[in-house]
């Protein structure tokens, strides 16, 4: 039978007012006092756990990584051996089934003689604070993505070529970047429409992404504009990369009421040099585009 540890009177009162889960044990973990917070956290009612051992199937603590803690690492147990107040989040059982996220607190409970007789626990449901953050890393996320095409957008390709500039100064290792232009888009937005143009720049960003290798970062620049970060490239490696990237685009389509309908890209594509700045390199890449511009369209110029 289960000995209450738990003082009547005032003290009871409050521990059964708040909103954390309450509970306390023995030393043999047997469940004693089991407050209303634990009961709306958990879904147990104090008559299914009264006199249980915690470990039983009932919270089963579970860390981050999916281990259960309900042996040494118990935080009761270590309250009740080691005599110290202890600290951790962890997943308890809910008794529908679903884990519950919580912040745990644990202490020991000593007799009027100062021997330890059982432990005290304090859970409070983390769920939503999980979810805000959770949130805010996809607000950070999305802040860094182009909406339409799910590339990156400028803001993040500005920072990672300040990165890429600093890692070719220090290491030597060859890095292009690779401005992509999409021609006649204004002609395509006209004749067909803004919806058209949009499913053009998803095809081109499509185009591109699939044929990127695991390490370069493909972005829209801005408008029917693309920038491409290839690093580990030399420039037999790189001409070849920028070659193969614009007659991909110039043999991809999308089909409107069974019309197929083909875009081209101009290309301005330069490896980063030592003593650049990014001011610079990006002068230098959109000149080169330029010049493809004006030779022609659907060509690339490399320098």
């Amino acid at each position: 039978m289960a000995i209450d540890l738990i003082p009547k009177g005032i003290f009871r009162g409050v521990v059964e007012t708040v909103r954390e889960g309450v509970y306390v044990t023995d030393r043999d973990r047997v469940i004693s006092f089991w407050n209303r917070g634990a009961e709306e956290i958990t879904g147990y009612d104090r008559e299914l756990v009264m006199g249980q051992t915690c470990h039983h199937a009932i919270l089963e603590h579970i860390d981050d990584r999916g281990e259960r803690l309900c042996g040494d690492r118990c935080p009761l147990v270590l309250a009740i051996t080691q005599g110290q107040f202890h600290e951790t989040e962890a997943h308890i059982h809910h008794r529908d089934g679903h884990r519950v996220p919580v912040s745990i607190r644990t202490a020991p409970v000593r007799n009027e003689a100062g021997e330890i007789i059982g432990a005290c626990e304090v859970f409070g449901d983390i769920s939503s604070r999980i979810a805000t953050a959770r949130r805010i890393r996809e607000l950070e996320r999305l802040a860094m993505l182009d909406p339409l095409t799910q590339l990156a957008n400028r803001r993040y390709m500005e920072a990672s070529l300040a990165q890429k500039l600093e890692e070719c100064r220090q290491t030597g290792l060859g890095i292009g970047i690779v401005f992509y232009d999409i021609d006649h888009f204004k002609q395509v937005n006209d004749a067909w429409g803004h919806d058209t143009g949009d499913r053009v720049l998803r095809l081109v960003a499509t185009t591109l992404l699939k044929s990127a290798r695991t390490f370069d970062i493909l972005s829209r620049w801005g408008g029917e504009e693309f920038l491409e970060i290839t690093p580990n490239v030399d420039a037999a490696s790189f001409a070849a990369l920028v070659a193969r990237n614009r007659v991909l685009v110039a043999n991809s389509e999308i089909r409107i009421n069974k019309v197929a309908l083909r875009v081209t890209v101009s290309l301005g594509a330069t490896l980063i040099r030592a003593d650049d700045t990014l001011e610079r390199l990006l002068k230098r890449a959109d000149q080169l585009l330029y010049a493809s511009k004006e030779a022609g369209r659907n060509r690339a110029t490399i320098g």
